[in-house]
């Protein structure tokens, strides 16, 4: 029984087919009949067909690197360290490999600090062949930027387009020279944006810094180097890859960069007065939703303070864990990089107003701001 069912439909599936080419051939012979002209013409069936062909050109970034790695450089260094043997001091050289950015055509190169820390010489090697000699002009460590100079003409700059943002997801790439390879590019997307508290090791989102958070390998040798967008424009200077708090594991896939719209105003900064001053609070902190009530538009929000620093300007003026502030100098808070803007323009000294909420009551508080603990450091 099963075995008729079985022939029956193999008998209906083949017979099924045979109708069918069969139709074809119909209709095949019917198109010749009434076109003949499609029997001589080859070259109309190939058209159709390559009318018709997905476009498989390979996704590629070689225009974006064309445009920016000319303007990225190579820089070594020589430190000379001391340590103490017993009764005895021994001093060596030790060299150092990292990368840097062309920003002006007027010889300033923007680099990560780490890369240039305690340097006795600093050389700058271009695209084209060319070394120099450069010159520390300043650091911000609470960014992790240098600024270097070299007197050269003719120099490539990095494309910059100050007025188009960046968002999570953006496809990057880094540009530098790890372990000395030469010109390397690794290729990511762009995390997240706006990650601070990275060189202070603590979760802090009310330093100065402002990160880039990416997935584009960041190796030895490359900090310092740039990240480009897809365009071939800067995005940021490539700083450093997460180091655990507890060094026992590594990281995989998380590495930073500088914003590079805030890296260009901290070069300009410190060309004018070779260092970063910037006005400090003494707290921690995080966002926080704004009640309804308060919000002067849909994007306000509220800086939740998690911790107060001892003998801090923020503690002198009477501020606690808890408090919620809504209001800095009679602005009211729209998002976390207007706080490190407005902490960046405020110079130490200034006495501002702060509103904030401590157990459903609004509360105004006085501050004289001090100056930033790691640029005090620096000038003494």
């Amino acid at each position: 029984m099963n075995i008729q069912k079985t022939f029956d439909h193999i008998k209906n599936t083949v017979t099924f087919i045979a109708k069918s080419l069969g139709i074809g051939f119909i209709i095949a012979a019917l198109l010749f009949a009434f076109f003949p002209e499609l029997k001589k013409n080859n070259a109309l069936w190939q058209s159709f067909f390559a009318a018709n062909e997905p476009d498989f050109r390979p996704v590629s970034y070689a225009m974006a690197v064309k445009r920016a790695a000319p303007a990225v450089v190579n820089i070594y260094t020589r430190t000379t360290q001391t340590t103490n043997r017993f009764i005895y001091n021994i001093t060596r050289e030790v060299q150092g490999l990292g990368s840097g950015v062309i920003a002006s055509e007027k010889g300033f190169i923007l680099t990560a600090a780490h890369v240039v820390k305690d340097a006795d010489l600093i050389g700058v090697a271009l695209q084209d062949g060319r070394i120099f000699e450069a010159q520390l002009i300043g650091t911000d460590p609470a960014n992790d930027l240098a600024v270097l100079y070299v007197e050269a003409n003719n120099l490539p700059v990095i494309p910059i387009n100050k007025n188009r943002a960046i968002q999570t997801g953006d496809v990057v790439l880094a540009i530098g020279n790890p372990y000395n390879l030469g010109l390397t590019i690794t290729q990511g997307i762009i995390g997240a944006t706006g990650r601070s508290g990275l060189m202070s090791n603590k979760a802090i989102n009310l330093d100065h810094s402002d990160f880039i958070q990416m997935d584009a390998a960041i190796n030895d040798g490359n900090s310092g180097g740039a990240l480009v967008n897809s365009l071939g424009e800067l995005v940021g200077i490539n700083s450093a890859k997460l180091a655990p708090l507890n060094q026992q594991t590594t990281s995989q896939g998380i590495f930073f960069a500088v914003n590079a719209h805030s890296a260009l105003k901290i070069m300009d900064r410190i060309i004018e007065n070779g260092r970063v001053v910037r006005g400090y609070l003494g707290i921690s902190g995080s966002a926080y939703g704004l009640p309804s009530e308060l919000k002067q538009s849909e994007e306000a929000f509220a800086i939740l303070v998690n911790e107060v620093e001892s003998d801090s300007p923020a503690a002198q003026a009477g501020l606690q864990p808890g408090d919620l502030i809504f209001e800095l100098a009679g602005a009211p808070i729209v998002e976390p990089n207007d706080v490190l803007e407005w902490l960046d323009n405020t110079k130490p000294g200034t006495q501002v107003k702060i509103r904030l909420i401590r157990k459903n009551i609004i509360l105004e508080k006085t501050v004289i701001m001090g100056e930033d603990p790691i640029t005090r450091r620096l000038r003494d």
